[in-house]
């Protein structure tokens, strides 16, 4: 499998770029329930399977000129709403890692769409280059994340993540871990400018479906509460930082 990142996530060597200590990357996000493809009645209904399109958007110059590399994502499900890993398929890490997605059974998939759009080093220059994203469940209840580019550079990582239990306005907290990118020796790791990603998934299980993600069944007023924190990589002189965000996303219809 080719590699072009470094799994050091903390503790890497502070490049030489130029820095303001108080700035911090500006993060706008929005979630929306969406269907899953080929099981009607999902989507944003009560209590009902669904997808969710999440989408976030980064903008910063802290990073010679960029956002600060992303090394972490947080997602914060509404109170109410209901994950489950059980039934679905795996991915063993090792042969997604050793093999690719081939090596992934086809069930066993958890993005409907995924892209990223991102700033990496070819040669002296940085440019944009987009990435595929495609998600997996992994063993132990947990999913990963596989992004592939080809062009200006070839780049594959895994990003782990898994689900806790949390409480208040929200019902669970995902934590997903993303490695730095290196390009080129020496050069500034990757930045992240954009995140596009569907993900659901639901099977049949004789006559009754299984979904991955079901709806709440109550909204409160304004619409239901989602939140992200972006965990920004302390390089370049900057100090790691954590961006929260938040969106009301529609109430579901009965």
């Amino acid at each position: 499998m080719r590699r072009a990142f470094c799994l050091a996530l903390v503790g890497t060597v502070v490049l030489a770029l130029p820095a303001a200590a108080s700035a911090t990357p500006t993060v706008s996000f929005k979630a929306v329930a969406v269907p899953i493809p080929g099981f009607p009645h999902t989507g944003n209904i009560r209590g009902a399977g669904t997808a969710l399109k999440i989408e976030y958007k980064i903008a910063g110059t802290e990073y010679g000129g960029f956002p600060p590399p992303l090394i972490g994502i947080n997602f914060f499900t509404p109170a109410g709403s209901k994950i489950d890993t059980k039934g679905f398929p795996t991915c063993s890490p090792t042969a997604l890692e050793q093999v690719g997605p081939s090596a992934c059974p086809s069930k066993s998939k958890i993005t409907i769409a995924g892209e990223a759009l991102g700033v990496v080093s070819f040669g002296s220059e940085r440019v944009e280059e987009k990435t595929s994203i495609m998600g997996f469940f992994a063993p132990g209840n947990s999913l990963q994340f596989y992004t592939q580019g080809n062009s200006p550079v070839a780049l594959e990582f895994i990003s782990p993540g898994h689900y806790m239990t949390s409480s208040g306005l929200y019902a669970q907290k995902f934590v997903n871990a993303i490695p730095l990118v290196e390009t080129v020796p020496g050069a500034p790791d990757a930045s992240v400018l954009s995140i596009k990603v569907t993900v659901g998934a639901a099977y049949k299980k004789g006559k009754t479906t299984v979904y991955y993600g079901t709806e709440p069944t109550k909204c409160p007023k304004g619409g239901l509460p989602l939140k992200s924190e972006l965990i920004f990589a302390p390089l370049g002189g900057l100090p790691e930082q954590v961006v929260p965000v938040s969106y009301r996303a529609p109430c579901p219809r009965k």
